[in-house]
């Protein structure tokens, strides 16, 4: 009988010190969670789909350099500073938008900045076509033609006073053609303008200046043929 006391009590004594040690590192599991840094969103800048000289002569190689390499790394660069000091949480980029209200000026236009290039790049590649299948289908559905839907386009990229972006977004399965001013979007709460983006055009001065100085209506027109619509239709759905 003592034996079989004398077993009882090791193995009570062997699970009473398996738990305090699982215990113990649940518990220390917990306390480094807790004291983990929360992974803030981090805006990054793509590489560039092609290289600075092949959108010539539609868009020059010195103003990609520039506009890429300059202008913007400098929102990249601005926009995280912005989170990082100003100890914005939300987690993507989606969540950032739909809460630009919230934020500070220099975190709606850096971020705006950011995201909007990004986005420009890939809409636009070497020796582009006139769009075809569900793209093309959905413009002459909305607009008519393709020329009339240019032609809308393109007067709102031109009228856009000051510094800004045209852009063609799809809002509940319509097409809508506006523009936003600076760097805002149409993802943001605050932009008149809403929608997902389908294709965009930055009309600031950076964009175009070194080579059409204060014509931006030459731009517009031979910003047509640099026109990605490969990638439009997979923005489409």
């Amino acid at each position: 009988m003592k034996n079989i006391n004398r077993r009882k009590f090791v193995n009570q004594s062997l699970k009473a010190t398996a738990f305090t040690v699982i215990g113990s590192q649940l518990a220390s599991n917990v306390a480094l969670a807790e004291e983990a840094p929360f992974a803030a969103l981090q805006f990054s800048q793509i590489a560039l789909p092609y290289a600075t000289n092949a959108l010539e002569p539609s868009i020059d190689t010195l103003t990609m350099e520039i506009h890429y390499g300059k202008h913007h790394a400098a929102y990249i660069k601005i926009v995280n500073d912005a989170i990082a000091a100003e100890n914005i949480s939300f987690a993507t980029e989606k969540d950032f938008f739909a809460n630009t209200s919230q934020l500070s000026a220099k975190a709606r236009n850096n971020g705006g900045g950011a995201w909007n290039h990004n986005f420009f790049w890939q809409v636009m590649k070497p020796g582009s076509v006139t769009p075809t299948g569900k793209v093309a289908d959905a413009i002459n559905g909305t607009f008519g033609s393709f020329d009339k839907f240019k032609e809308q386009f393109t007067q709102a990229a031109i009228t856009r006073f000051g510094s800004g972006w045209a852009w063609l977004v799809n809002d509940g399965n319509t097409l809508k053609i506006g523009s936003t001013p600076n760097q805002d979007n149409p993802l943001m709460d605050i932009s008149d303008m809403k929608g997902t983006p389908l294709l965009a055009l930055d009309v600031w001065e950076h964009a175009y200046y070194l080579k059409y100085q204060n014509k931006r209506n030459e731009y517009v027109a031979n910003w047509w043929s640099v026109v990605n619509w490969d990638e439009v239709a997979k923005r489409l759905n």
